[in-house]
């Protein structure tokens, strides 16, 4: 039975550490394509909204952007970005930074820190977690 006090914290700090890890590895591909100095003029294909939630919880929309643009090397290469501003439409015009290499990573966003920041918050967070998972687990095992 005391083995559960050891698991759900262990099960806790791995989701948590997992979390974390998808955080920094967007981080570090937006960042590699803010500083990696190519930009390209993009054509906005289509936006649409999400929602996720209903129900018993608050329904949260975001915005949605495909793009399309041609690379350096003359590769045409669409993505899709969530969270683009609502001023720009279907068929706009818009300013890309991308990395090059065989798998391209771009972003319409400006590169003004903010996924910096939040990464570092989550870190921070994470770290937390993991800190209260352990304390939790010594203090289990000096009162057995």
């Amino acid at each position: 039975m005391n083995a559960i006090f050891y698991v759900v914290p262990v099960l806790i700090m791995a989701v948590a550490l997992f979390g974390a890890y998808l955080v920094v590895r967007r981080w570090l591909r937006m960042r590699r394509a803010w500083r990696s100095g190519l930009t390209a003029e993009a054509r906005c294909l289509r936006v649409y909204a999400t929602a996720h939630g209903g129900g018993d919880t608050r329904v949260r929309t975001s915005l949605r952007h495909v793009y399309e643009f041609r690379a350096r090397d003359g590769r045409v290469v669409r993505f899709e970005e969530e969270g683009g501003p609502g001023t720009v439409l279907e068929g706009d015009i818009v300013t890309v930074h991308y990395s090059d290499g065989p798998d391209v990573v771009a972003t319409a966003r400006p590169g003004r820190g903010g996924y910096g920041c939040s990464a570092c918050a989550v870190l921070a967070c994470v770290g937390m977690v993991c800190l209260v998972c352990l304390v939790f687990m010594i203090t289990v095992t000096t009162m057995s």
